[in-house]
């Protein structure tokens, strides 16, 4: 239980040092706009010195594709269209209930937009009990939850890939995914776990290429800097960006490092309005060099509610009028969700593994394992007692 008489001693420090933070903030906020205004004469050569240099600059950056002063009007999306979404869910392995096992729980939606046709929305589980599925993760040191996590996003893909391709007719679609398209985790898995997560992805990714359905991955209150990075290598005082000659061992201080933690959004909610979008960007995430022939690109819109940062892969971002049709039917869903994507809200919705959907998941295998002559079948003590506390 929170004893809130003494939490409240603390308050009176925590809210003295957010008053600091927020003056703070408003200082790096300045300095951002004014390098960005800057960033604006000399763009090119920025550019220029990023990609001659970009194996020595340890820092993650993006790369502008459009001047960066852009702001964009988001078109109106045509009345009659069709968003399909997608999310996960799971109940995770417990040594404690009465079997070790995992579920997925691949919540589906398609909503049609004057059609005159009912929408989906259903969800499709999967349940994981084969010691191959539990334990093979384990060579690779990677806990079974983790890899229950990665393997959850490969599904993810590959239902909306198919669940896309499947709604897909002659008007208008988008493709949503709750998150980034960039896979950071990637990047800290070994070789052979990883290609049992990517491949299935790009796989999914080039069907819905093939068929010519935008992809859009949609992130809200994002955190990231790649585009303040940039902004980076005007702010580096050495005559080149080399971070591993004149700034080795010093992620943390070094002289570039003067927005931090100011985040892209922060930036561009001063630069942009309801209903535009900024610039387009390359990301350079190394993890990206493994896509193959797909890269990701991201722009940041204000939405109304928010800047949230779209990302979408190489075919959308080169496609002028498939990006603008799709960010106008993001920019819709988001309206229509007061202020979220409809479709992947509806998405989460279906795929969300509540408590009471636990307790009968668990229910129906405690049916199945007595059915099949085991006996014994219950929890553990300690997960009894903590279901049955009398405090």
């Amino acid at each position: 239980m929170l004893d809130l008489t003494k939490l409240a001693r603390q308050m009176q420090g925590l809210s003295q040092h957010l008053s600091l933070e927020a003056v703070a903030s408003r200082q790096r906020l300045e300095l951002a706009q004014q390098h960005l205004k800057n960033a604006y004469k000399c763009q090119q050569d920025l550019v220029e010195r990023q990609e001659k240099w970009r194996d020595r600059i340890l820092f993650a950056n993006a790369t502008p594709i459009e001047p960066l002063e852009t702001c964009i009007d988001i078109p109106v999306p045509p009345k009659i269209h069709t968003v399909v979404a997608t999310d996960g869910s799971q109940i995770a392995p417990n040594h404690h209930e009465i079997a070790y096992c995992y579920l997925l729980n691949m919540g589906r939606v398609v909503l049609y937009y004057g059609q005159n046709r009912h929408p989906l929305l259903d969800s499709l589980p999967e349940v994981f009990y084969r010691p191959e599925d539990l334990y093979m993760s384990r060579q690779w040191g990677i806990r079974t939850e983790e890899w229950m996590g990665y393997r959850r996003t490969a599904s993810e893909a590959k239902v909306l890939a198919e669940l896309a391709i499947t709604a897909k007719g002659e008007v208008p679609i988008l493709a949503m995914v709750d998150g980034s398209l960039i896979y950071w985790f990637l990047e800290q898995l070994p070789v052979d776990a990883r290609d049992r997560i990517l491949p299935p992805i790009l796989e999914a990714w080039q069907q819905m290429h093939d068929a010519q359905i935008p992809l859009m991955g949609y992130l809200s209150a994002s955190r990231n800097v790649e585009g303040m990075n940039f902004l980076r290598l005007l702010a580096c005082p050495h005559p080149v960006p080399d971070c591993v000659s004149y700034c080795p061992n010093q992620l943390e201080k070094v002289p570039c490092k003067i927005f931090e933690p100011l985040r892209d959004t922060a930036l561009w909610s001063t630069q942009l309005k309801p209903g535009q979008r900024g610039p387009l960007w390359r990301s350079n995430a190394r993890i990206l060099d493994l896509y193959l022939d797909q890269k990701v690109y991201f722009c940041y819109v204000h939405v109304g509610t928010e800047i949230a940062r779209i990302e979408v892969p190489t075919w959308v971002a080169e496609n002028s009028a498939i990006l603008d049709q799709s960010l106008g039917l993001m920019l819709a869903q988001v309206q229509k969700g007061y202020g979220y994507p409809v479709a992947i809200a509806e998405a989460h919705n279906q795929a969300v593994v509540r408590g009471g959907d636990k307790a009968r998941f668990f229910a129906l295998l405690e049916k199945q394992m007595i059915k099949a002559g085991i006996r014994n079948v219950g929890t553990s003590y300690k997960e009894a007692r903590k279901r049955g506390s009398i405090a």
